[in-house]
């Protein structure tokens, strides 16, 4: 399987890690690293660097997703996720994180943060119309599948 050829910059931080990589050949998503040491409370927030930059082809973005070992072990999960990188920012990525553990959490440079998956994007052309089809779901939503 070819991949999609992404430039990668990483500063001095980031030097010293591997470039991010797939764990398995079947795995969708990349390992993204601390580049910084980062101490949490439970509750906190931080963004945390990563030490890359990226520029991905138009018609492609980077999904930041969280690390599910992360989650469950240590509570660390990713507020906005997923997070969009789009193919024309050329900034470091970093990573907002956040403790929902019920201990502090330390995370050292080089620890894996999370994961990025990069994907093709679909462009909308609206066609704005006066009504929609009607299925059988309709406007239910929030759980409406779910019972009945």
């Amino acid at each position: 399987m070819s991949g999609v050829k992404v430039a990668i910059l990483r500063d001095e931080r980031a030097e010293k890690f591997p470039l991010p990589a797939y764990a398995t050949p079947a795995s969708a998503g990349m390992d993204l690293r601390a580049a910084e040491r980062r101490f949490l409370l439970p509750g906190e927030r931080a963004l945390v660097s990563t030490g890359i930059r990226i520029a991905l082809p138009v018609g492609y973005e980077a999904q930041i997703r969280p690390r599910s070992g992360l989650a469950l072990k240590q509570g660390i999960i990713l507020p906005n996720s997923p997070g969009t990188i789009d193919a024309d920012y050329r900034g470091e990525i970093r990573i907002i994180v956040m403790n929902l553990g019920q201990v502090p959490v330390t995370l050292e440079p080089g620890d894996r943060i999370a994961q990025m998956v990069v994907a093709p994007v679909t462009r909308v052309a609206w066609d704005e119309v006066d009504s929609l089809d009607e299925t059988e779901r309709g406007e239910g939503g929030f759980g409406s599948t779910g019972k009945e």
